[in-house]
């Protein structure tokens, strides 16, 4: 996004958007992937491998079914999904282009996001990570050669951004590969369909991508009340959330290893284990966000800067910034704790808790302002008022502790 940034503001503002409709794709991954790990975690502290990987190459199997039909309704309907969020015919030409690209690499992400987090589930989050930093760097080695078109290869724009993320995902497949199919991996790929499992998983699953779905949909209606404001506003918002994306990656990565440790100790029937796993999870993630938030609070302008030349796109994106950096522990506290309970299986809890909050406290007061006449920058402060309450909301629900007992 960085590189893309200095393309155009509309491209910018198309690869931003396309992150909104990620979001529902990620619901589909979040009908095996959350499920699959809640299980695979479980049989790992049992110490059932064998059981582990045959539900790992059933998930498989089941992911490159459903990326297929992914990939067809992406493709065509890309254009619609921009047009219906009311961006400019700019935006939507570019966001097109990039996003039927992103669609033909359906199969590969999907497959990425399971093997990453079935890994993650096993309890091996460092060779994950080390996959992931490989994939960035060869992500943005790509954005350079393809977008400004460098040893060779012609400047191809948005389009070029769009085949560098596809390929960055396939390495990630690769290796992820390799690295399951080497001697002592705790995972395996087992060619065993036990139904009984994938049900399970589905189970577990179906609360969650309904929890996911309905959290996108509320995004979406969220990110088009802030594109009613313009461009401009929109690209800020957009460049502001990639910024705070690099806060959330020390929150994502504590709450995928409280996800896989609840789990792991659940299945070993050491529950005050698998509690306490959450609550340092938890220390170490409000720990390295708050620090995030910190730097995101003092110097918005110089990180902002980095994205984008233009003055009202900065200008925005820096108010933006100021105010997530208040809100990052609240926001750790959120991750790591509702990651927690669906390590546990308790899908539908987070189910109510994320649907409740978004549309009371984030969605509803957010239309209520934009028609009442107020600034973007009241739309941001909303946001960061619900992710305090959520915040809340899950310590509380963590500290009574039934969440522990959920069947799976």
């Amino acid at each position: 996004m960085l590189m893309v940034g200095t393309v155009s503001v509309s491209a910018l503002a198309a690869v931003g958007m396309s992150m909104q409709f990620m979001m529902i794709v990620n619901v589909l991954m979040t009908l095996y992937v959350i499920g699959g790990n809640a299980l695979i975690s479980r049989f790992i502290g049992q110490g059932r491998k064998k059981r582990a990987s045959a539900l790992l190459f059933g998930l498989v199997i089941f992911a490159v079914i459903l990326a297929f039909f992914v990939t067809i309704g992406g493709y065509f309907g890309s254009t619609h999904f921009y047009a219906w969020m009311g961006a400019t015919p700019e935006v939507v030409e570019q966001g097109s282009i990039y996003f039927k690209i992103l669609s033909l690499g359906i199969v590969v992400i999907f497959i990425d996001n399971l093997l990453y987090n079935a890994l993650s589930a096993a309890g091996d989050t460092k060779s994950s990570l080390y996959i992931k930093l490989l994939s960035a760097a060869l992500n943005a080695f790509l954005n350079y050669v393809l977008i400004f078109g460098h040893f060779g290869f012609e400047a191809m724009g948005i389009e070029g951004a769009a085949i560098a993320t596809v390929i960055a995902y396939s390495f990630n497949v690769v290796a992820y590969y390799i690295l399951i199919k080497k001697m002592n991996s705790k995972l395996d790929f087992l060619p065993i369909v036990r139904i009984k499992d994938l049900k399970r998983v589905w189970r577990v699953g179906w609360s969650a991508a309904l929890d996911r779905g309905i959290s996108s949909m509320s995004f979406l209606v969220f990110v088009s009340i802030i594109t009613a404001y313009g461009t401009a506003d929109l690209a800020g918002y957009q460049v502001g959330l990639r910024i705070e994306g690099i806060a959330f990656m020390p929150g994502f990565g504590f709450a995928i290893a409280a996800m896989a440790l609840v789990g792991q100790n659940i299945g070993a029937r050491d529950f005050d284990k698998a509690y306490n796993m959450g609550i340092i999870s938890g220390r170490m993630a409000y720990t390295f966000m708050g620090t995030m938030g910190l730097f995101m609070i003092l110097f918005p302008e110089f990180l902002v800067g980095f994205f984008t030349k233009d003055a009202i796109t900065i200008a925005i994106a820096s108010k933006y910034l100021i105010l997530v950096g208040l809100a990052q522990i609240p926001l750790a506290i959120m991750f790591v704790y509702s990651a927690a309970l669906r390590g546990a299986g308790a899908t539908k809890t987070t189910l109510k808790i994320n649907v409740a909050s978004l549309w009371f406290f984030r969605v509803i007061p957010s239309y209520i302002a934009y028609k009442m006449g107020f600034d973007v920058v009241a739309i941001f402060a909303i946001m960061n008022i619900e992710t305090l309450i959520k915040g809340t909301i899950y310590w509380y629900i963590y500290s009574k502790r039934e969440w522990l007992y959920t069947k799976v």
